[in-house]
């Protein structure tokens, strides 16, 4: 399987699809189109992309894009109890999470968008993304004082499962913006931060040479 990606340092979705392709098991190799480029605006650099968009898994001959979908498919692939909680109560509230998290929270995702090249110390967050932190914080403390905690893990259903995947990007957004999370959050961001997935992305984002100035949020400090 080829995995084609965006950006490391900003392309949220790329790392979504690149958590699950991991997650999976199965051998892959990744290829990086960097973004805004003269090449990826002309299109001359999104051939193999359906969607016109990063993700996208090729499986042989079989196109599959948007992160969602990879996860599926992998899931299919590799064995869903790699993805989802085996027990209903837990399976459903990931599916729910998922999907959520797939279909919302746009002020937070316009307002902050991924950036692992800075950090913004005087970001001051408006109330509608205030308000979609409270509802992931709440979202995460109900899966880890539920299901998470319990297993003694430090994830939001017990082990790094597909639920983790969909909100890795949220993650970064709020260490690196410094929104207000609770106790209960504060420990999951340090748990998924640490994560040698997660330690591996950074390092390579940090690590981009590649000119991108879509997200010109103000008060930047390189990281």
């Amino acid at each position: 399987m080829r995995l084609i990606i965006g950006n490391k340092a900003y392309s949220s979705w790329s790392l979504r699809g690149w958590l699950a392709a991991k997650l999976s098991g199965l051998p892959f190799t990744t290829s990086v189109v960097p973004m805004d480029t003269p090449e990826w605006m002309s299109g001359a650099s999104r051939t193999e992309m359906p969607s016109r968009q990063v993700p996208v898994l090729w499986d042989g001959p079989l196109a599959i894009w948007d992160s969602m979908a990879i996860i599926l498919w992998l899931a299919d692939k590799g064995g869903h109890d790699r993805f989802w909680p085996r027990d209903p109560a837990p399976r459903a509230l990931a599916y729910a999470m998922s999907a959520e998290m797939h279909a919302g929270f746009q002020p937070l995702r316009l307002a902050c968008p991924m950036n692992l090249k800075e950090r913004f110390p005087d970001f001051v967050p408006s109330e509608a993304v205030i308000a979609n932190v409270a509802r992931i914080d709440a979202l995460w403390s109900e899966a880890r004082e539920q299901h998470g905690a319990p297993l003694g893990e430090p994830f939001l259903f017990g082990p790094f499962s597909a639920a983790d995947v969909m909100y890795a990007p949220v993650v970064h957004r709020i260490a690196t913006y410094g929104l207000p999370v609770s106790a209960v959050s504060r420990a999951y961001i340090a748990a998924m931060l640490a994560h040698p997935w997660m330690q591996e992305w950074t390092a390579d984002a940090k690590a981009e040479t590649f000119p991108f100035d879509r997200y010109p949020v103000p008060g930047g400090v390189p990281v």
